[in-house]
């Protein structure tokens, strides 16, 4: 796919109600699924599909805002545990997903891909919330 067709590219996904900050390499979105609260997915700007089709820099800056959200996640009351996935197989474009892990969690040993659940769509003043408060641990 290229990123004349590629829905990152073309900003039709994530979708932009659940934008929480640009970074600089990329932007940072609450992922529309939050059966796993503070689920996160941070998207590269540009068009890739690989980490070896960044420079040096740039694969080096993306791991750096990786981190970054994943430390603000962590912060977050009852995570135990950050995942951090980078697969690219249903969107061939760069962007890693952050699924906190939390006390309660369903299934703690397992991948989130496995856990069998509806999907859980929050409502706009929930995801407001979560946004604000993401922004706010990142000190965007």
């Amino acid at each position: 796919m290229s990123g004349a067709a590629c829905p990152a590219c073309l900003g039709r996904w994530p979708d932009p109600a659940y934008r929480v900050a640009d970074l600089g390499l990329s932007i940072a979105y609450l992922h529309d699924d939050q059966f796993f609260p503070g689920w996160t997915v941070l998207v590269l700007k540009r068009h890739a599909t690989e980490l070896f089709e960044l420079t040096r820099e740039e694969r080096a800056g993306l791991i750096d805002e990786v981190s970054r959200v994943a430390g603000a996640l962590a912060a977050t009351p009852g995570v135990r545990k950050v995942n951090y996935a980078l697969l690219g197989n249903q969107l061939p474009h760069i962007h890693w997903h952050l699924v906190p892990r939390l006390a309660d969690d369903p299934a703690p040993g397992e991948p989130v891909w496995s856990v069998p659940h509806a999907p859980r769509r929050p409502g706009a003043a929930e995801v407001a919330a979560r946004v604000a408060g993401l922004r706010a641990a990142l000190g965007a």
